[in-house]
């Protein structure tokens, strides 16, 4: 299938989702986060959901973090430039929603790709290759080839694989997981 028929389609079945699934399927992803062998890192980069889009909720997953004293990123979005932003988040970092009703910090402590040890990656499908399919900006994929090599990245899905995606090109970056409420996907 190809991304553009993927995106209607799992844009389409999150629509579906009540608040109440959206936040029992967001608490059993965070449990699978628990299972995963990336523990021994500092650095995580999480991203914080649009509501409106029904994305996965990663409180859950920020309750995790924060209780094993991890450092946590979040980044703002450049929409001109197409650029990403990280930056530390503290207990004074001031979130602020910004014209798309992403939730950013209003400023902080920059953080490099660079330093950035593990990325939770928004997606709307995933493919059994580790391939995703997103809202089809380019900002993850950008940032992905800006982080390290052995930068570990997780994706959060609420639904299961999909066989293929099609339309793959050259710059996407691939998953090194993805988890989904009834299963981890390792690539």
């Amino acid at each position: 299938m190809l991304k553009k028929e993927l995106r209607l389609k799992y844009k389409a079945l999150r629509n579906q989702l009540s608040e109440n699934e959206i936040e029992e399927l967001s608490l059993a992803i965070a449990n699978k986060v628990l299972t995963l062998p990336i523990w021994k890192n500092t650095y995580f980069h999480i991203f914080l959901p649009i509501s409106e889009l029904k994305e996965v909720n990663t409180e859950y997953i920020l309750h995790l973090l924060s209780g094993k004293d991890k450092e946590i990123i979040v980044s703002k979005s450049d929409f001109d430039s197409r650029n990403m932003t990280h930056f530390l988040l503290t207990d004074t970092t001031k979130i602020k929603k910004n014209k798309y009703n992403i939730p950013e910090p209003v400023q902080g402590i920059e953080v490099p790709a660079s330093k950035i040890d593990v990325v939770f990656v928004p997606l709307l499908a995933f493919d059994k290759a580790g391939h995703r399919a997103g809202y089809g900006k380019g900002f993850y994929d950008k940032f992905l080839a800006e982080c390290l090599p052995e930068t570990i990245k997780i994706g959060l899905s609420f639904f299961e694989v999909e066989p293929i995606i099609d339309d793959i090109i050259e710059n996407d970056i691939k998953l090194d997981y993805c988890l989904t409420p009834n299963g981890v996907y390792a690539y």
